[in-house]
Order: C-alpha cells, then structure tokens, then sequence
C-alpha cells in the first residue's frame, strides 16, 4: 500500500483500534480461478503473537475455504473513516484557487495466513466471542444460551471457521495532516455541518 510519511500509521495500538471499530472486513484470496475477495465481520485476537490473529466464520457452502490450502497467504482490508473533502472548506481556496478535492480515509490491511477450524469447540467459542463483542452495547445481550441447544447445533453445523495469524499489519490514515492547519479546520467544520462527524473526528484526533 502506498503510503507517504505523512500518512503512515505504525502504532499497533491504533491499528487495532481501526479494525475493532471496522469488523467487516474483505478478506481477499488467491486461487485457481484468480482473486475473490469475502467481506466477514472479524474478531480481533491482540494478544496471539507479536501483531494478532482474526477470527471469523462463514458459510459452509461458500467455496472460499475449499479454495485455499491452510497456511495460503491472505490479506484482509479494513476500512475506518472515511469521505470526500471539497476545496471549498479551505480558507485557502478562496484566496489563492490553489486546492483540489480530496478524500480522506483510514485503512488497514492486515496480511496474514489462512487456517481453517471446524471442529464444533472453535466454532463456538468463534461464534460466541463475536456475539458478546457486537451485542455488548445492547440493554439486554443477546447470548447463544438464549437459542435452543439443538438449534445451535444445527447452525454450527453450516459454518467454518476461519483463523489468519496475522504476519503483517499495514495503516494509512489520510487525513489532511499536510495542510495548513486553518485549511484542516474549515475541512472539519464542513464535515460537521454535513453530518459526517466520525471522519470530523479523526481529523481532530489526526492534528
């Protein structure tokens, strides 16, 4: 990924912050038929190695994890904050007319390899720790025991689930770091006053 000093992310820290609050991620594959690319909420695992492992699942029936081998190299994209930047918020623009559009964004691709789990004692610890992180939020959680015990027997028995110990973790965050900081500001604003608080925030946190 291209990625000029500016831009470059490299604290661990932050990676994974952009991938825990981006779960779906698209988990690009390279096999016989050329590149396919999945897009699956991930899970996050910090603390397997020195850069992390992502857990997932998907559907039995979907080819994907026929078409690797375990161990295949992967990569899967992430992406955070992120729209377009119009020239007309830089103060700047409006005195010299030396600005162009731009978008702003946050990514990370994680490069990793590819293992497959289908035994039921790591589909359900899969399906259940993903459950507990995007239900976390909700008055009352939904959890597997809520489900009949056969049912969710029955359900396990269509997925697989997916591991890629991570290798790798590339970040960009393009958040008009290089323009002056007057330029930045209007840019934030005019996010603001267009709804888009979250790339608004970034840039804040990126100044």
């Amino acid at each position: 990924m291209y990625a000029p000093p500016p831009f470059a992310e490299q604290r661990i820290e932050e990676l994974h912050r952009i991938v825990r609050d981006n779960a779906l991620g698209m988990l690009v594959t390279n096999t016989a038929g050329g590149l396919e690319a999945n897009h699956l909420p991930f899970l996050l695992e910090a603390r397997h190695g020195t850069t992390g492992a992502l857990l997932a699942h998907a559907a039995r029936a979907n080819p994907l994890w026929r078409e690797v081998r375990n161990g295949d190299a992967v990569l899967v994209v992430f992406r955070g904050a992120e729209g377009y930047i119009t020239p007309d918020w830089y103060p700047g623009k409006h005195e010299t007319h030396r600005r162009v559009p731009t978008w702003n964004y946050e990514v990370v691709h994680a490069h990793g390899t590819l293992h497959v789990l289908e035994d039921e004692k790591s589909l359900r610890g899969i399906v259940g720790r993903l459950t507990r992180q995007h239900e976390a939020g909700r008055p009352t959680p939904w959890k597997m025991s809520d489900a009949p015990a056969g049912f969710i027997a029955e359900m396990l028995r269509h997925i697989v689930g997916l591991e890629i110990r991570l290798t790798r973790l590339e970040g960009k965050r393009k958040l008009s770091q290089h323009h002056a900081p007057r330029d930045r500001e209007g840019a934030i604003e005019g996010l603001q006053g267009c709804g888009q608080h979250r790339l608004a925030q970034a840039m804040r946190d990126a100044s």
